[in-house]
């Protein structure tokens, strides 16, 4: 079977977790926060972060005041009713705009994600001398998560898998959920296409996104204001596939049926 069953899967934020500023060495407040909750990490634990802290610690901050718009960039906010600054950030993370409506951008971010905003945010950061802050995602999320993988594997002498969780909205559901926007050392998606179901019946088109299942589990810990439970660490997981990337998660362009 490809994708075992769990009978006891067990998440725990992680207790006094520091705040994180630019240019910290995540991988080591990772391991030092890790050992003061009496956490050892075993083979297949999996470390969930927030985007957050991610792009706080890659420096991923940009004061608005810095912002020069360009003339795209005011005309999409006059059509919109947006800060001219943040829909240049906007435009300049992205490939495309893929829909706009007073307020909103969805667009294709430069990493493929479809999501809004390019996921820039202004909640959850400091906004230091009453100046505007605008927080990026970070540069490359997979990367990000293979490079804190070796680290805590070099560390705890084990094989772990990383996640870099972000809230994403959904078309057709309301609400907001945990996604991978990275990932290392786990198939971020499950292939069941030829495997029996319960009669038998070989799957067809069945995938399981591993990774996002995971990234929401842990958003549950986490919260989205004011928990400040940024890291969740996950065990009783098991898995047998090759591991893939968050980007395997990404819908080719060619099967997407809405653009």
């Amino acid at each position: 079977m490809p994708h075992l069953p769990h009978t006891s899967i067990h998440l725990n934020a992680l207790a006094d977790f520091p705040m994180i500023e630019p240019n910290n060495d995540l991988a080591a407040v990772l391991i030092q926060s890790l050992q003061h909750n009496g956490i050892a990490l075993e083979t297949r634990d999996v470390v969930v972060l927030a985007q957050k802290i991610v792009s706080k610690a890659e420096g991923r901050l940009v004061r608005l005041a810095d912002v020069q718009p360009s003339a795209r960039a005011l005309e999409v906010a006059k059509e919109i009713n947006k800060d001219s600054r943040m829909v240049e950030l906007i435009l300049s993370e992205s490939r495309e705009i893929v829909a706009q409506r007073p307020g909103v951008l969805i667009v294709e971010h430069r990493l493929g994600y479809i999501m809004a905003n390019a996921g820039i945010d202004q909640s959850n950061i400091d906004h230091p001398n009453d100046e505007e802050y605008a927080l990026l995602l970070p540069e490359n999320p997979d990367q990000t998560c293979a490079q804190l993988k070796s680290a805590l594997d070099r560390h705890f002498n084990v094989d772990v898998a990383v996640i870099i969780n972000d809230s994403f909205g959904r078309p057709w559901r309301m609400g907001v959920t945990g996604v991978a926007l990275g990932a290392a050392g786990l198939p971020s998606l499950l292939s069941l296409i030829g495997k029996p179901d319960l009669y038998g019946r070989a799957m067809r088109v069945s995938e399981i996104a591993f990774a996002d299942e995971i990234a929401a589990a842990a958003s549950l810990i986490m919260g989205q204001t004011s928990a400040g439970q940024p890291v969740v660490h996950v065990r009783g997981l098991q898995w047998e596939e090759q591991s893939n990337s968050a980007q395997t998660l990404l819908r080719p362009r060619h099967q997407d049926l809405f653009r």
